[in-house]
């Protein structure tokens, strides 16, 4: 069965706030399923795209996470030192390989080698915010991997956390990890393993 595709069209769009993050009310028509069409109003966070990284040291077979403070935790209530991917936003006119290079270097103070991408682009949360984010995984050597890292200007505390492959995947599974692009990437992560590495 085929689906008709839908149109939906942006009537207005208001800024609310611009900061670390931007808002912006939006007006939009859209068609429905079943006939017609919807007038919505909505919120829209807006801060560009970004990416993360999953170092991986096949050698010692190591992968390299950051912990660092998430505010969006601690508001919903949880511990806000988090066990993540290293990630961070893509400048404008950079691709999503020359910016997963730089944010390893930034956040985990390692050279990110051979690096591909594993997904184009994820939406974080379609509904409120146009934000996605790009997974890329590549090498590194984990024997020079430790500290505390990230841009002072950006106030980043970022300590490097180096984990043997499996307990990653394990902290994965048993929902230890609950960034989402965190464990996307580990999902995919348990399969290339279990696949002999290729």
């Amino acid at each position: 069965m085929t689906r008709k595709k839908l149109t939906a069209e942006i009537l207005k769009r208001v800024p609310l706030y611009e900061g670390f993050l931007s808002v912006f009310r939006y007006d939009f028509e859209v068609e429905k399923h079943e006939g017609g069409t919807d007038l919505i109003t909505r919120e829209v966070m807006e801060r560009g795209d970004a990416v993360a990284v999953l170092g991986y040291d096949p050698k010692r077979d190591e992968v390299v996470l950051c912990n660092e403070f998430r505010p969006g935790a601690l508001v919903a209530g949880d511990y806000p030192y988090r066990d993540n991917l290293v990630a961070g936003a893509i400048d404008e006119g950079e691709s999503a390989i020359a910016a997963a290079a730089r944010e390893m270097q930034e956040e985990a103070g390692l050279e990110l080698l051979d690096p591909v991408v594993i997904h184009r682009g994820a939406f974080v949360s379609s509904g409120g915010t146009s934000e996605r984010i790009v997974l890329v995984f590549g090498t590194v050597d984990t024997s020079h991997a430790g500290g505390v890292h990230g841009m002072g200007d950006e106030h980043e505390d970022i300590l490097t956390v180096v984990l043997p492959a499996q307990v990653f995947i394990d902290r994965v599974r048993n929902a230890d990890i609950n960034d989402l692009k965190t464990l996307v990437a580990g999902y995919w992560f348990a399969e290339f393993r279990s696949g002999g590495r290729q």
